[in-house]
């Protein structure tokens, strides 16, 4: 914006932010300032931030894998440890195959799968009707397709036991656990997007256990998981008749769980 010259105005919005707690504030300020259109937008864009709203849904968008995906307001923001997950993804798939993204929120992980491996066959599903608006916005513009329902349930008939690979970025979180997340995130994220049950592996214990009617033989299914998971995640995929391997990023502090069907 070119009205913004004074660096006084710069550090005062960088000031708010960090008072606010924001980490990365002179990147967010930066970020605010290229979005905004005239000053008054800018004050209020900075005004929500300060009041915890998510940056990305203030912006409208969030940077995923280098691609710009679209954000709606209350939809899950795709993590950058979750990149890890799309890397491991491009590794099992090939060109031209089918890819199943389940609680696809945005739809990041497929679009960014996409761009990583040049063409794939994407069907995507989340539960939630504002994240399938948004998953379209996305997934449409490389000629995806997204439903609305519960996991599998959607999915067109013609794709079972024809699937190459299953992705899913599930709800982790244990339900009493939720109130501990950053409140950016708590406050303003769809908490179906959140809570993963009891013990937080309610949801993938379901991906898991009904993955077999879609996937074709030798097929890949990839779930994050956390730390203090992953020993349970492994056991839901043994438990399920996967060749079974973990999979972990030290710098991004993501873990990847990767079954194959036999």
């Amino acid at each position: 914006m070119g009205y913004i010259n004074k660096q006084g105005t710069i550090k005062s919005i960088i000031q708010r932010l960090k008072m606010a707690g924001c980490v990365f504030a002179e990147e967010e300020a930066q970020l605010l300032i290229s979005e905004a259109e005239t000053l008054d937008e800018l004050f209020k864009m900075v005004d929500k931030r300060v009041l915890g709203l998510p940056i990305e849904h203030i912006l409208g968008w969030a940077d995923f894998c280098g691609i710009r995906i679209d954000i709606a307001t209350g939809v899950f923001v795709p993590r950058r440890r979750t990149e890890f997950l799309v890397e491991k993804a491009a590794d099992c798939i090939f060109q031209g195959g089918i890819v199943v993204d389940l609680c696809c929120g945005s739809g990041a992980i497929g679009v960014a799968i996409a761009k990583a491996v040049g063409c794939i066959n994407l069907y995507a599903t989340d539960i939630d009707p504002i994240a399938v608006q948004c998953a379209q916005r996305n997934i449409l513009k490389i000629n995806g397709q997204v439903y609305e329902g519960d996991l599998y349930n959607p999915l067109p008939v013609k794709i079972r036991r024809r699937v190459d690979m299953i992705v899913a970025n599930a709800p982790y979180v244990p339900t009493e656990s939720i109130k501990f997340l950053p409140q950016d995130f708590r406050n303003h994220e769809s908490r179906i997007a959140l809570d993963g049950g009891d013990d937080g592996l309610s949801i993938q214990r379901r991906v898991v256990s009904e993955s077999s009617v879609w996937l074709a033989q030798g097929g890949h299914i990839l779930v994050e998981t956390s730390k203090l998971q992953a020993h349970r995640t492994i056991e839901i995929f043994t438990q399920n008749g996967f060749s079974t391997r973990l999979e972990y990023n030290a710098e991004l502090d993501a873990y990847i769980v990767i079954g194959e069907k036999a």
